[in-house]
């Protein structure tokens, strides 16, 4: 697509996959979280991000953003922290030692672009739905792992959004796609 950024290389994944936990960490033990360096233009680019937590491969918390504010670096910083202590849907996270039963997922983004149902690819694309106050995202990776096809992935987006599946159809629900470069601790080996 257009709109994406230049791939983050293996040193630059394993920065931010380390920043990420480093932060986390921080926070559980009262420090001062880490000021990060942004050594790298690939990963010092303002863009969204997300931060996902799996606990023995469930999952336990995710948040993200679609803009950056300042850099991708302190986006992911904060994400992290939003991931650990801020997903409603989960407690916080309450120690270093439930963290080390955790590994950490990031999804660095591509700028939304305004999407027509047929031109969402699976294992490319992630979906925004947006349709009056309701709002939902899935990443690229959730209709991989899920086994989704097109029109899946779309209604179970809908449904995160808190709509009925196949809203959309409806004319008043815009659709936005992104792509995601997305790595792991266990894909990197850390």
């Amino acid at each position: 697509m257009a709109n994406d950024p230049k791939p983050i290389d293996r040193q630059g994944r394993l920065r931010l996959l380390g920043l990420a936990r480093e932060t986390i960490a921080a926070r559980l033990r009262n420090e001062k979280e880490p000021e990060p360096a942004q050594a790298d233009e690939s990963y010092g680019q303002d863009r969204g991000a997300f931060v996902t937590l799996h606990k023995h491969g469930r999952l336990r918390g995710c948040i993200g953003n679609f803009e950056g504010h300042g850099s991708l670096v302190g986006t992911i910083g904060e994400m992290a922290l939003a991931a650990a202590f801020d997903d409603p849907r989960f407690p916080p996270l309450s120690s270093v030692e439930e963290l080390e039963e955790c590994d950490i997922e990031i999804s660095a983004l591509s700028t939304l672009m305004k999407a027509k149902p047929e031109e969402i690819e699976v294992g490319r694309d992630g979906i925004y739905i947006i349709n009056g106050f309701n709002r939902g995202v899935l990443l690229p990776q959730v209709a991989m792992e899920q086994g989704w096809d097109r029109e899946t992935f779309l209604d179970q987006t809908c449904v995160k959004a808190g709509l009925e599946p196949g809203c959309w159809r409806d004319p008043k629900t815009k659709i936005l796609r992104f792509t995601a470069q997305v790595f792991g601790e266990k894909e990197e080996g850390d």
